[in-house]
């Protein structure tokens, strides 16, 4: 038996429980993974809240986790027992000291990179390279926006997008944020509470132009303002929704703020296909050993804790990356 975290039914943190699970030997195709470390990440709240629900109870919860491979099944041929490895994506099930996966969601850590940090940075990193890289080609000049610009994809959208060229603006909760946001690539920090006209300060920046992409995962409370801060023929990402979902809206909108390009772009189709994810992480690696992207890990809790850890999250007192150690 092994310890970890379930839900029974959707709700409140306090519905998360520190429980023995039995974890079986790796069926063909799969492997089992005793974890070291775990990442924290909003799209686990939405699992937990049944934003995102979850169909069979009791579950498990979490997306993303690095760890040692224990054992593999039929027909797995390029992992083997000690293979250090990492992974987002799959079934949640990352929060628990060891668990059953698909071998081929597995990618191998290279030397260079512990396994706090690829725990820290599979999920949140391989989001900022497929919306840099293929959701729109960042390039040098470009003018982008990224809203939550100190949390943990905001810190390594600022640096891989500094890192390119672009200048970089971004929105953050408080001034301290800002100065964080600000030493990791966001050369324009805005600082919201209090009510900020960020699409106005954009324009500002900007020269009235607007931004070329607005990277938003705050969803309702920015929409209008994202929408307003691009320039003619330019595109909303809204990857996430930690405001709470957009409302409807007549897409002629779109055309009346200037022809805009609106995406709601998922990691998991983006890197459905073996060799997407391969070339996604295998970008990811060699830009944080490189040293343009630095994953910052700012809060670590025990697994145990979890809970505490989803409190903190949704009340907006972390930045960069969580990290839950077994």
């Amino acid at each position: 038996m092994v310890k970890a975290i379930r839900i029974h039914r959707h709700g409140g943190a306090d519905e998360m429980r520190w429980e023995d699970v039995e974890v079986g030997q790796p069926g063909p195709g799969q492997a089992r993974v005793r974890h070291t470390a775990v990442g924290l990440n909003f799209i686990d709240v939405y699992h937990r809240s049944g934003l995102y629900p979850i169909a069979q109870m009791p579950a498990g919860l979490g997306m993303e986790g690095a760890g040692v491979v224990e054992a593999v099944g039929s027909g797995v041929a390029d992992l083997k027992p000690g293979d250090r490895v990492a992974y987002a994506g799959g079934a949640p099930g990352s929060y628990a000291e060891a668990r059953l996966i698909a071998a081929d969601i597995l990618v191998k850590v290279p030397d260079g990179v512990d396994d706090r940090t690829a725990a820290a940075m599979m999920l949140k990193g391989m989001t900022a390279e497929y919306l840099l890289r293929r959701t729109i080609q960042v390039k040098a000049g470009d003018a982008i926006l990224v809203h939550a610009a100190a949390g943990g994809v905001g810190l390594i959208l600022c640096q891989w997008a500094n890192a390119l060229g672009a200048t970089v603006i971004g929105t953050v909760g408080s001034e301290e944020k800002a100065k964080l946001a600000n030493a990791h690539g966001c050369h324009h920090p805005i600082v919201t509470a209090g009510g900020q006209d960020f699409a106005k300060k954009v324009r500002d920046l900007t020269g009235g132009k607007g931004v070329r992409v607005v990277y938003d995962s705050v969803g309702k409370d920015t929409f209008m303002g994202s929408l307003d801060s691009l320039r003619p023929l330019g595109l909303l990402a809204l990857f996430g929704q930690s405001s709470g979902p957009v409302e409807a809206f007549n897409p002629a909108l779109l055309a009346q703020k200037g022809s805009l390009f609106l995406t709601r772009p998922t990691l998991f189709v983006y890197n459905a296909q073996r060799a997407d994810l391969v070339g996604c992480a295998a970008a990811l690696f060699d830009v944080v050993r490189s040293g343009k992207v630095r994953i910052e890990i700012n809060q670590t809790y025990k697994l145990a804790d979890a809970a505490q850890a989803h409190r903190d999250l949704e009340a907006r007192r972390t930045t960069g990356s969580t990290v839950l150690i077994p």
